[in-house]
């Protein structure tokens, strides 16, 4: 899949080298509910192998953000998908190098196309830290609509969190991109 400036190529283990690099950085982890800090070397090649097993058992899609002239890979975006609700919560990483490029709105309205166009999905959610403006500005820039505050919700690095939920229904999309 691609847009303007990005690929959004299926995860390979010929990332695990950059997804290190990218991802052994406090700034971007601590963003993050799962990614490890510091990052262990080779832990890409496991978290890969082991993403794209889940992948094969379906309801979970992942993608390698990168740049579509250079192949650089920059991030990450995925999918946990409910068929039986017809929703699915999306996720995303950018290295910090890539950070207010507007990389991640750009992957992010490539992926609710995905979603409503080609899944037929009835909705897309998201969550984020209430203390990462970075991350709930994409979903406010692609129209997802602000559905609540879950207070001290997950702990990270011995402290307790707020998330954001943020969330788009295939009507909504549809009218507001005219199709």
């Amino acid at each position: 899949m691609e847009t303007e400036r990005l690929a959004l190529q299926p995860l390979h283990l010929k990332y695990a080298d950059r997804v290190e690099e990218l991802a052994n950085d406090y700034d971007v982890a601590k963003t993050t509910l799962g990614m490890p800090y510091p990052y262990p070397k080779g832990g890409a090649k496991a978290f890969i192998e082991d993403r794209l097993a889940s992948e094969k058992d379906g309801g979970f899609v992942i993608y390698a953000i990168t740049l579509k002239d250079t192949d650089d890979f920059i991030g990450m975006i995925t999918f946990s998908i409910n068929e039986r609700h017809k929703r699915c919560e999306f996720a995303y990483w950018i290295g910090k190098a890539y950070w207010g490029k507007g990389y991640g709105t750009e992957a992010a309205k490539r992926m609710l196309d995905l979603a409503f166009n080609e899944l037929n999905l009835n909705k897309v959610y998201a969550q984020a830290f209430a203390g990462n403006p970075g991350s709930w500005r994409i979903m406010e820039k692609i129209g997802m609509t602000y559905e609540g505050k879950l207070r001290q919700h997950v702990s990270r690095f011995d402290e307790y969190h707020d998330l954001v939920q943020y969330g788009l229904v295939r009507e909504e999309y549809l009218k507001k991109n005219h199709i």
